[in-house]
């Protein structure tokens, strides 16, 4: 049974909170007498976030989600701002009771989301740079001492943002760390500044093979402010005790390091074989293939992250569903996939992007959305979308196979274009493959199973 409305200690229904909490037969109350410890994660997606709390065996005790409140400063979404705020109204939803319960805590968020802080403060120096944002002024110098195709060889990397960084007018070079989304928020919980995890940190440069940075990096004269790196979901330091306090989480709730939400979605769907793939489809399309095998090729955006002896291959679109949204709202999807015939192929070829640029299968700034000719019937139009995003996705698993890839055999779907079985069935038949939604399909839960991972006092 869940309950789906979270409510204050003055039993107000707080704004922008959706919290449902587990609980036994029609009564709502939670049977915490069976649970010894809990463990929080939680996902900073493209347009909100999300937290999951689950116990030693994977069962869910609570979850809930917030959108970004977007504040504007000088023509810019301010995004410190927006996702501090979001982080305590998360710790805020948690539910009180359930609090004292909790071991320990993780956070993802999006790859490649750069921010440059004060090494002491963690103040922003420079307004964050998003995922999807490039910066193709850098891209010459990054090629200069990168080797040939590596993943930080595309204006979108975290390096690429760096070095964009490092040669504009910027002060305080020498008081500065580089961190990501997921890092900065886990400093505001556990307050050890320059630390991150070797997901996140993929596309700076630093090699999970060798488990550092490779020479060519640590030679530049930039590479003072890289963090340091730690294995995803290991123990940082307790959460600080200001926090502690304030929430009511226990002394020894111990902080671990995070990842990306597409290796954090992958987690989640508990995919554990070769040849087995996760296909995220929330506001835009991220696909991890497990291999056996490691593929970097910046030419396509394909690279790979480390999981623990085998790779996650894979790489991330600019397609996805926040196409879908600027076009349809929720109640137009849902009934308009109703009419759509799945079996039938659509004979509209679109290439559905939000805005100018592709990163993955196709690397290619430059690259225009194409959403026209649009049909008068919304269900035709509807259908060439939906099977042009599976054409890109197919493409992209063939490449993957190109480049050396272990071959995918099953691919379980995550994200919010999971729930559309429509879809399932149009993206069936187009990649030849059996898709099934996973048994969990969000971010958070797979957050949630790092800190389940790392929760361990003594390793601090």
């Amino acid at each position: 049974m869940w309950q789906a409305e979270l409510r204050g200690s003055g039993g107000k229904l707080r704004p922008g909170a959706t919290t449902m909490v587990a609980g036994s037969g029609g009564g709502g109350s939670v049977g915490i007498e069976a649970v010894e410890r809990l463990y929080l994660g939680m996902d900073f997606g493209t347009s909100g976030a999300r937290f999951a709390l689950i116990d030693k065996q994977g069962a869910i005790q609570a979850e809930g989600k917030r959108e970004y409140p977007l504040y504007m400063s000088n023509e810019h979404v301010d995004w410190v701002r927006s996702w501090k705020e979001t982080l305590f109204s998360l710790l805020e939803d948690v539910p009180v009771h359930l609090r004292p319960l909790i071991g320990s805590i993780s956070v993802d968020g999006t790859s490649a989301t750069t921010m440059i802080v004060d090494s002491v403060t963690g103040e922003p120096l420079w307004r964050p740079l998003l995922y999807n944002e490039g910066c193709p002024d850098a891209l010459p110098m990054v090629k200069s001492v990168a080797p040939p195709n590596h993943t930080v060889c595309s204006a979108s990397s975290t390096l690429c943002k760096l070095v964009s960084w490092w040669n504009s007018d910027a002060s305080n070079k020498s008081a500065a760390i580089l961190l990501h989304q997921a890092d900065w928020l886990l400093w505001l919980l556990h307050g050890k500044i320059g630390i991150s995890d070797y997901n996140n940190a993929l596309k700076v440069g630093y090699d999970p093979e060798i488990d550092s940075y490779p020479p060519w990096l640590l030679s530049q004269p930039y590479a003072q402010i890289l963090p340091s790196v730690k294995a995803p979901g290991t123990p940082i330091d307790y959460l600080s005790e200001g926090i502690r306090t304030q929430y009511g989480f226990p002394q020894d709730c111990v902080v671990c390091t995070g990842t990306t939400d597409s290796i954090a979605a992958f987690l989640a769907a508990r995919a554990t074989k070769p040849g087995e793939a996760v296909t995220s489809l929330g506001s835009t399309l991220a696909i991890k293939l497990l291999s056996t095998i490691r593929v970097e090729d910046a030419r396509f955006g394909v690279y790979s992250h480390r999981l623990d002896d085998k790779w996650l291959v894979g790489g991330a679109s600019n397609t996805g569903g926040a196409v879908l949204r600027q076009i349809f709202t929720d109640k137009q999807l849902a009934e308009l996939s109703e009419q759509i015939n799945p079996a039938q192929p659509s004979p509209l070829d679109y290439y559905p992007l939000q805005s100018v640029g592709e990163r993955f299968p196709v690397a290619d700034p430059k690259m225009a959305p194409r959403l026209h000719p649009r049909p008068d019937d919304n269900v035709q139009y509807l259908h060439g979308i939906l099977e042009s995003i599976a054409r890109i996705e197919a493409k992209a698993y063939n490449l993957l196979q190109e480049l050396g890839s272990t071959p995918v055999q099953q691919v379980f779907t995550a994200g919010g274009g999971s729930k559309n079985e429509t879809w399932i069935k149009i993206r069936e038949r187009v990649l030849g493959l059996p898709v099934r939604r996973a048994a969990q399909t969000e971010a958070c839960y797979g957050a949630a199973l790092l800190a389940l991972k790392g929760c361990s006092p003594d390793e601090i």
